[in-house]
């Protein structure tokens, strides 16, 4: 019966396969437990707890070689996430503008968007990566070359960002009422303002998802729906200036004392390069996306949305896009994944993310090669799988709603 017999048959073939694929896990594990002890090693995570004995050269958060490995992972995690939303966020806005471009009737404009992502699209990540870390480390001036009356480089940005051949010299937040941060051990703190910041943009959020509600409400009532743009814009923006009146935030731009820029942030050009390079290479592949989804929208919306009297730019924004994010989305997904697994390139420029501290230092240190790579494997994962859940759900809310 469980073979012959169609109800069964096949959860009987589901139950073979189960069976197989458990005893293929399970002699894979025991004949690396096995091969493991022939080499005297054994499978622990204690060296985590060890000194890492390194040091790194951006931290996010506070580290010496005195720490343990795992806090060194945690720091190359940390700028993992710092290059991949940087990238993800630059990446999309270049994406969507040059994709728009490429549909422009200016035959300049088009053919231009055509060569950068032509180029871009058909030549490998990691020689873009070395060719921007060159123009970084051979084309910009030192940092002494921005002193004296008459200096041979100058600041940009409004004199508030030096890009110099050791590093990039950007301003940094400061505030005239430091609210003190709150110490959770471990060297693990957060600044009050940013907790106040984190709870007021929150609370904003709330506040205005609670305004549409209550303008659904009238409309549903009344049929005429409230003006509440203007509440939504006071709940989202004046709490937060509030605080920075009360905190006294502002800029502090770096300057040239001695030899080296003090007073903002010098950013490494490992970092800046890797993340230039991930934008415009993720870039192409975006706009690509966004041309074909825009394709996709049938030419009778922007034809009946022009005979309501719409602007070209209003049509796109209100009638073409709102429509192609359908088809922009999922693609999509798949290129924020890759831009976050790409990141991991960030070796070949010396930026220590998660693969050059714990899958590179820590694993020639310790010789924990499977430990070591089974975390960075857990890690990608898990990153990869919150994106994708992340972007579902914006998806949804995007898509077709059928009746």
């Amino acid at each position: 019966m469980l073979i012959y017999d169609r109800r069964y048959r096949s959860l009987t073939f589901q139950v073979i396969v189960f069976v197989l694929v458990m005893a293929l896990a399970w002699w894979l594990v025991n004949n690396t437990i096995q091969n493991l002890a022939a080499m005297g090693k054994t499978f622990n995570f204690g060296f985590l707890w060890q000194r890492a004995g390194y040091d790194i050269p951006q931290t996010p958060i506070p580290y010496t070689s005195d720490d343990t490995h795992f806090r060194a992972a945690v720091v190359g995690l940390l700028n993992t996430l710092i290059v991949s939303v940087l990238g993800c966020i630059a990446a999309t806005v270049l994406g969507i503008v040059a994709g728009v471009a490429r549909l422009s009737k200016n035959w300049l404009i088009a053919r231009l968007m055509t060569v950068y992502v032509e180029a871009f699209r058909n030549m490998p990540l990691l020689l873009w990566i070395l060719i921007v870390f060159a123009i970084f480390t051979e084309v910009m001036p030192p940092p002494n070359a921005f002193r004296g009356d008459d200096p041979s480089a100058s600041m940009i940005l409004f004199d508030h960002v030096a890009l110099t051949n050791r590093y990039t010299a950007i301003p940094t937040l400061a505030m005239t009422n430091d609210p003190g941060s709150l110490d959770l051990g471990a060297r693990i703190t957060f600044n009050w303002a940013t907790l106040a910041f984190a709870a007021v943009l929150i609370g904003g959020w709330l506040a205005r998802r609670a305004i549409n509600r209550w303008a659904q409400d009238v409309q549903d009532r009344t049929g005429v729906r409230p003006t509440t743009w203007w509440m939504s814009l006071a709940v989202m923006t004046v709490p937060s200036l509030l605080l920075i009146w009360y905190f006294g935030l502002h800029l502090v731009a770096p300057e040239l004392r001695g030899f080296n820029f003090t007073g903002g942030l010098n950013v490494q050009n490992g970092l800046v390069a890797l993340w230039l390079a991930l934008t415009l290479y993720t870039g192409a592949f975006i706009a690509e996306i966004v041309r074909a989804g825009i394709l996709a929208v049938s030419r009778g919306q922007s034809e009946a949305a022009f005979a309501l009297g719409l602007r070209p730019r209003r049509t796109m924004s209100l009638v073409i896009l709102p429509q192609a994010l359908r088809v922009i989305i999922p693609p999509l997904i798949s290129q924020y994944l890759n831009l976050t697994k790409n990141s991991s390139l960030a070796i070949a420029v010396g930026y220590m993310d998660i693969r050059g501290t714990l899958g590179g230092t820590t694993l020639n240190q310790t010789g924990r090669e499977l430990e070591a790579i089974l975390l960075m494997m857990g890690v990608y994962l898990t990153l990869s799988l919150i994106i994708s859940a992340g972007m579902n759900v914006f998806n949804a809310r995007v898509k077709l709603k059928e009746r």
